[in-house]
């Protein structure tokens, strides 16, 4: 289950260089190879490509700072951290646009992971395989990746350099714009679809799939409205060849390390805590994550990152067809009436809760221990397949399909017993702004601290003009901080900026 973390070994060796050029000492020192002495086997081509998959694990990454900024920058959450730097980069206070863990750490690794995969790209074909399928497999998996990559970092900083080939410390790369940036990642993604298959072997779980290809292609052209291509990007996982997917019964199941990489899962990053090391390149390096650690409530863990409480209170708009809460809140969030509401309360029942205080659940492990880590074994769902129904009754509303669209909004929600969407909320009708206006809130409901609802919000238009900031702003006051056509991108580093002539700072910055 965990294959991915446990072949990951010494992957950043071959990439340093070896400073003796004196040809008469040709020696081959395996600690410290060179390129010219790597690139020359399929198990080189291996271990190239699993050195991509090894940037999850990073600190600017999946292993830590991006929860910051997909999360908690969000409405979703926020920080109460006493290192206030901290907590002012999910408040849009930008004061120094070179803090390390807000700003450029994940710049740094986005682009370790980018340049990993362009060595891929650019050394692979050279190599021969007696195994061809092997070898156009690993070029499309470095693909996805790079296209993985540059997605969220599009959704971050938005103008970026768009580097395509393997990097020299003297490059100087051009800065490209948003557009141009998803134009590529439609490309990688097209191109690695051919050659990854439906569904891999036991051995290689946790590699993309022709179903998590469409899965980003859709995520990536819905960011630009193109909702024919959309559709039929979905239509693959939903009715088409790629329809292998489906929800599993126990919503729990998505977020503990019982039940992973199940039914409902489209990608999924492998977590694993076989290894107590840092996040560096040494042979044990950690292939955990952080999250729970920083995200766990007081005492339990550092407490940085927490919940907004009308999250809460959405969950309880509704009750079930059995007049029960909404189940889905309890394995969301931590929040002071979890004990009456679900008479669960795993970790420890003597917490001092603030009365309107509430924290991500979602990947905790209070079901078999009493405090958190920095290794945590859950996997992270990046993709599952009730994201992806949710998305597609999203598209058919906008492609006036509305009436169309509620059955997929109906699946998700019948899990949680909840009614139908007719029945809950007939005045909808097949009218497009209310059912979108619903759907915002069945996304939250479902997929609450997912790491989806900051590029949600972008998507919507909701971060584009002053009246829909003022509405965020009822439910989450560092929105009183946000400069619209300034804080929906984040500010480039600034020795980005000083180091390269052809970038120019994001605008308003």
């Amino acid at each position: 289950m965990k294959n991915i973390g446990k072949i990951i070994t010494i992957l950043g060796v071959f990439f340093l260089l070896n400073a003796c050029q004196d040809d008469e000492l040709n020696l081959t020192n395996p600690n410290a190879l060179t390129t010219e002495q790597f690139w020359k086997t399929p198990n080189d081509a291996e271990l190239g490509v699993n050195s991509i998959y090894a940037m999850f694990y990073k600190d600017g990454l999946w292993a830590r700072w991006i929860y910051f900024r997909l999360d908690l920058t969000s409405d979703e959450g926020f920080s109460n951290s006493p290192w206030v730097e901290l907590a002012d980069w999910t408040r849009f206070n930008y004061v120094n646009y070179n803090f390390w863990e807000g700003n450029n750490v994940t710049w740094r690794d986005t682009y370790k992971a980018v340049f990993r995969a362009n060595q891929v790209l650019a050394k692979v074909p050279d190599i021969e395989f007696e195994n061809q399928t092997r070898k156009q497999q690993i070029l499309a998996e470095a693909k996805f990746l790079r296209a993985l990559n540059y997605y969220y970092a599009a959704i971050l900083w938005e103008n970026i350099p768009l580097v395509l080939n393997p990097s020299t410390p003297q490059d100087l790369p051009v800065q490209n714009t948003q557009q141009e940036v998803f134009a590529q990642i439609e490309t990688d993604l097209n191109e690695a679809f051919n050659d990854l298959p439906i569904k891999w072997d036991s051995n290689n779980t946790g590699r993309p799939t022709k179903g998590a290809v469409k899965a980003m292609l859709a995520k990536v052209y819905m960011q630009q409205h193109k909702w024919q291509e959309a559709k039929s990007s979905l239509e693959f996982l939903i009715t088409g060849e790629g329809a292998i997917y489906d929800l599993v019964d126990n919503f729990k199941d998505n977020f503990t390390d019982l039940n992973e990489n199940n039914l409902e899962s489209v990608f999924e990053i492998q977590f694993g805590n076989q290894r107590l090391g840092g996040t560096g390149e040494g042979a044990n390096a950690a292939v955990s994550s952080n999250r729970s650690q920083f995200f766990a409530p007081r005492g339990i863990g550092w407490s940085d990152g927490q919940a907004r409480y009308w999250l809460v209170d959405a969950f309880k708009e509704e009750l079930t067809v059995n007049g029960d809460l909404d189940p889905r809140l309890q394995h969301t969030l931590f929040y002071p009436d979890l004990l009456n509401d679900f008479g669960d309360l795993t970790y420890g029942r003597d917490w001092q809760w603030g009365s309107n205080e509430a924290w991500f659940r979602k990947g905790a492990r209070d079901y078999y221990r009493t405090n958190e880590d920095y290794y945590s074994q859950v996997n992270w769902r990046l993709i599952r397949y009730a994201d992806i129904l949710l998305r597609y009754a999203e598209v058919l509303n906008e492609l006036d399909m509305t009436a169309s669209a509620y059955q997929y909004v109906d699946k998700v929600r019948d899990r949680a017993d909840m009614a139908p969407l007719e029945v809950a909320y007939p005045s909808i009708g097949n009218n497009h702004d209310l059912f979108l206006a619903r759907l915002k809130k069945e996304r939250v409901l479902e997929l609450a601290g997912e790491s989806t609802r900051w590029e949600d919000l972008k998507r919507w238009g909701d971060l584009d003009s002053q009246d829909s900031v003022d509405q965020i702003k009822l439910r989450d006051p560092d929105f009183n901080n946000f400069v619209v056509g300034k804080n929906n991108r984040l500010p480039i580093p600034l020795v980005e900026v000083q180091n390269n002539p052809n970038l120019d700072q994001n605008p308003n910055y």
